[in-house]
């Protein structure tokens, strides 16, 4: 036996995953409250204690962990035209599991300075122009950001022609150069940034969580856990060397906070009659929706749709539906523990679903042109993706978690949005998708095969 102890530090609850790699197979799961704002420890022994009543005293040969804790790792981005640079730094910082605080187009003002100083980022993404294309603004951003009075790193991602002017504007500064995220017009280079982020988080970001204590438990703290999230999705719908994967798939993680959806699919037009809008969407896509989660941004969820929305899906009062939310709302660790609870809590996991995944999927319309008719698409056509896969303690937890699940696909009162059409559900019963993202990155086919095990699916 190999066992390994995998760790996921949750901006609400500490989950850690114990698996041998020998057999792979799945040895225990255990959760406990967070504890962020006291000691991130007492959250993670409490899980150890937990699983250990479960499986015993484990001696684990190797541990590695993930963390979202604190509010995960928070990054600005900054670009030239919203529609194209600005677009790819925040598919880059999403793609590396960043948290996107703000983003700012154009050339930044003194009062956009004023602002980075208020909120504190744990990175700046700054990029602008295509290689060999427009200088001006990069530069003028650079000159601004020299003016910050918070210590950040500043990661420079623009135009290559002018990266060293950049780079001599901000001395002094914790600067970091690498590749164009747009180094061609409409064409995405992300992958070069998404490394730096996350070389970043691992060497400055995890001391600022006050995760360095805990270190003495985990061998290594290896990346975000959307970032561990994205890994496991991409190995189990493409598979590694020795085992196929499910095929293209959407993934939906409805945390306590936020709600992130996950894409790996192509997403292009399918139809000749169709033009695509906008840049090219990465394989692998990640959006996280930082007003939408169950519990710390439950009251996001209510605005999607309104308070008569939640009541009708809960089949509560709205004067019962509004005490409910001001409780959850004083009382954010709470776990259903009566029918209203859980018709509340259905309902808000409905629609934070729907909402999310519309936000995610792109979008089609009907144009009429001197050709004749034809659609214009704008993001990912996810309609032919054949798997949706949720994970979340109000989705796995639930009682009808594919009935919520359900609300990820195409529905007739919302035409234009790409989302899927026929889909399997896909359920992570016992929240392993972070965990295995990490096993992955030393031991695929492992991760791969509990996977395809533990997760169960809903439909041929």
């Amino acid at each position: 036996m190999k066992p390994i102890l995998l760790v996921d530090f949750g901006s609400t609850y500490t989950k850690i995953t114990a698996v041998d790699i020998d057999s792979n197979t799945l040895m225990g799961t255990a959760a406990s409250f967070t504890t962020v704002e006291t000691d991130i420890n007492e959250g993670l022994n409490n899980a150890i204690k937990i699983l250990e009543e479960k499986i015993g005293k484990v001696e684990f040969q190797e541990t590695y962990a993930c963390s979202s804790a604190a509010g995960g790792l928070k990054m600005i981005s900054i670009g030239l035209v919203p529609e194209l640079t600005v677009q790819a730094a925040k598919e880059a910082s999403l793609g590396a599991g960043a948290k996107i605080m703000k983003s700012y187009a154009y050339q930044l003002t003194k009062g956009d300075v004023r602002e980075i100083n208020q909120l504190k980022p744990d990175i700046i993404l700054l990029t602008g122009g295509t290689d060999g294309g427009n200088s001006e603004c990069i530069l003028h951003n650079a000159k601004r950001l020299a003016d910050l009075e918070i210590d950040v790193p500043i990661i420079v991602a623009g135009n290559r022609s002018c990266v060293d002017d950049c780079e001599e504007l901000l001395e002094g500064k914790q600067v970091y150069v690498c590749e164009n995220v747009m180094p061609v017009l409409g064409k995405l280079n992300v992958l070069p940034a998404q490394q730096m982020i996350r070389d970043i988080f691992l060497k400055r970001i995890v001391q600022g969580k006050g995760l360095t204590e805990a270190m003495d438990l985990v061998s290594d703290i290896i990346m975000p856990t959307p970032s561990a999230m994205l890994t496991a999705m991409e190995l189990l719908a493409d598979g590694c060397e020795t085992d196929r994967g499910v095929g293209e798939l959407v993934s939906v993680d409805l945390g306590g906070a936020t709600t992130d959806v996950y894409s790996i699919a192509d997403g292009s037009p399918t139809s000749l009659r169709t033009v695509y809008k906008g840049i090219e969407e990465p394989y692998a896509k990640r959006t996280v929706e930082g007003d939408i989660g169950m519990r710390y941004s439950m009251m996001g969820i209510v605005e999607a749709e309104g308070i008569g929305k939640v009541s009708q899906l809960s089949g509560l009062t709205v004067d019962r539906t509004k005490e409910l939310l001001k409780y959850l709302d004083e009382n954010k660790e709470t776990i259903p523990f009566n029918e209203d609870l859980e018709h509340l809590d259905f309902a808000l996991a409905s629609i934070a679903v729907k909402t999310a995944v519309m936000r995610h999927a792109g979008s089609i319309e009907q144009v009429y042109t001197p050709m004749g008719e034809t659609y214009v698409q704008s993001g990912k056509d996810l309609r032919n993706v054949k798997n949706v896969i949720v994970t979340g303690g109000a989705l796995i937890h639930s009682k009808n978690v594919t009935e919520i699940a359900s609300c990820a696909l195409f529905s007739e009162d919302t035409p234009g949005s790409l989302r899927p059409e026929n889909a399997r559900i896909w359920v992570d019963q016992h929240y392993i998708l972070a965990a295995m993202g990490l096993l992955s990155r030393k031991y695929p086919s492992a991760a791969l095969e509990i996977m395809k095990r533990e997760i169960i699916c809903y439909g041929d």
